[in-house]
């Protein structure tokens, strides 16, 4: 297994997806190789732990169900 160089899907930087990575990923059960680079990784992790990660707020709601709304 040799380094693989990788470009990242959200700014285009190429990155090094290094052996040892790939054995953990291997190690780990992953079948897909990493998609971004590890700053846009970090950024989208960080995004993602502040409360902005996206989706849709009205399923964020600790698994209760409001009231159906009838339009």
């Amino acid at each position: 297994m040799a380094d693989k160089v990788l470009v990242c899907k959200d700014c285009k930087a190429e990155f090094v997806f290094t052996e040892s990575e790939q054995a953990f990923y291997k190690e780990k059960g992953f079948d897909n190789e990493p998609q971004r680079c590890p700053d846009c990784r970090r950024a989208r992790k960080q995004q993602k732990s502040s409360g902005n990660g996206g989706g849709n707020r009205d399923n964020n709601r600790g698994g209760q169900r409001g009231p159906s709304k009838k339009w």
